[in-house]
């Protein structure tokens, strides 16, 4: 009888759980996916003691991640246990050196370590599989590394965090305030007590560097990376982008230019007819285009307990199967150093924003910083205040502002940037420009 695959899994929070729970229900499943048959021989977590909701006995228990990690009990080093550093990077590096497959969900750990890691499996003739590091139970990871391989990658695109595909759907079908809306999704579990990870763009982050090196062959470069978060928007841009026929998601965005590679987490005005714009709730996405196979979308659940240990669990199959390929696509060796594009050479279109003093001159002054800066307005539209009486007209107050959106033609971001700064400076606007670029999609 053919020796069972033996599983150590570190970390028993949600996937953790998830995973046990998965194996116990899908038993029979996976023993018919596989010529070997997979065992959960030991664990390690911080407390022995805490309801998990799952049943674990009959496992060996260790209380030290990395002794796990080496232990000859175990054939695969299962880290769920999450960080860039410390006791998950030592208990994976253990692992690989020890000659164990090594299975993670562990986005930072790949964002950061990736190459080397990647390295170390090589050396050690083991696999290294991530798929749920990535967008929870969509299988993006599988898709670029191996489904895609005969494909030049273009660009790859998405909605890659759901707390902020939650608050910002929220805002824009009940109209509250990002401040309301984040307030809930930390009543129910979505976002953290501290959200700044999710809102600020560092989780889809992460995440995009794991897939630009899939795409592109290149080693991960987190810190090669523009970011931005979703704090500044705005019910009024919410209720704008609307009435433009757009609406706003935070997208993490690649893509190959003549300088070098582009990639940017940011807000972004999406056509309200484009696939990605249906994309509501905490639902993930990814977009793909590749030279021969054209457009793809995968969508679906990018977190929670069931998702992400079903990502985890097709990883598993995946050794037991003897299924092993280089974790970042290419061998380690012919990963390529990460070449970034020109700064401020990315080109489109933008929202821009302006709270503008309402006093004579006021717009002819930011058409000239716009003008010096060759940046052409496609369209302007005055904001009435939401108590604003239609058919009447109030009379001005000198010391009140008057929200201004402006439609840019295509430009450079160094171009707009540059002529936003200039009009902030002249005191013709009561705050700091409002910019968010639109993406063609």
């Amino acid at each position: 009888m053919t020796s069972p695959l033996r599983l150590g899994v570190a970390g028993l929070g949600t996937v953790g759980s998830g995973l046990v729970r998965l194996m116990r229900q899908n038993a029979e499943q996976l023993a018919d996916s596989t010529v070997r048959p997979i065992a959960l021989t030991a664990v390690s977590a911080r407390s022995r003691n805490k309801d998990r909701g799952v049943d674990i006995g009959g496992v060996a228990w260790f209380d030290d991640a990395v002794k796990l990690a080496v232990d000859p009990s175990i054939d695969v080093f299962v880290e769920l246990i999450g960080g860039d550093s410390g006791v998950a990077r030592e208990a994976v590096e253990a692992a690989l050196r020890a000659g164990k497959h090594v299975v993670t969900a562990n986005k930072a750990l790949l964002a950061r370590h990736g190459a080397e890691l990647a390295k170390l499996a090589e050396k050690s003739g083991v696999a290294l599989n991530f798929e749920a590091s990535v967008a929870g139970g969509i299988p993006i990871i599988k898709t670029l590394r191996e489904s895609l391989a005969g494909n030049q990658i273009k660009r790859v695109y998405g909605i890659l965090n759901g707390t902020c595909n939650f608050i910002l759907t929220k805002m824009q079908s009940e109209k509250r305030s990002f401040a309301d809306v984040l307030q809930e999704a930390q009543a129910l579990g979505y976002a953290e007590a501290d959200p700044t990870f999710d809102i600020g763009g560092f989780d889809t982050a992460h995440k995009l560097a794991i897939l630009t090196s899939l795409a592109f062959g290149t080693k991960p470069a987190l810190d090669q990376m523009h970011i931005e978060g979703i704090e500044s928007i705005t019910q009024s841009d919410i209720e704008a982008a609307d009435e433009l026929d757009y609406r706003i998601k935070l997208l993490g965005v690649t893509l190959q230019t003549e300088s070098g590679i582009e990639q940017r987490v940011h807000p972004a005005l999406v056509p309200k007819d484009s696939a990605i714009a249906e994309i509501s709730g905490v639902t993930n996405c990814v977009a793909i285009d590749g030279d021969f196979v054209g457009g793809l979308l995968l969508a679906g659940p990018g977190a929670g307990a069931h998702a992400t240990a079903s990502s985890v669990a097709a990883d598993i199959i995946d050794v037991a199967r003897g299924c092993r390929v280089p974790a970042l696509g290419v061998p380690s060796a012919r990963l390529k150093p990460y070449k970034r594009a020109r700064l401020g050479q990315h080109q489109g279109a933008y929202y821009v924003r302006l709270s503008v003093f309402d006093r004579p001159g006021a717009l002819a002054k930011i058409a000239g910083r716009l003008g010096d800066r060759e940046v052409s307005v496609e369209s302007i539209v005055q904001r009435r205040p939401p108590d604003a009486q239609v058919g009447i007209a109030a009379k001005p107050d000198p010391g009140s502002d008057t929200a201004v959106v402006l439609i840019t033609h295509e430009t450079t971001e160094q171009a707009i940037r540059g002529a936003l700064d200039a009009i902030h400076k002249d005191g013709t606007v009561s705050e700091k420009p409002q910019m968010i670029r639109i993406e063609a999609l």
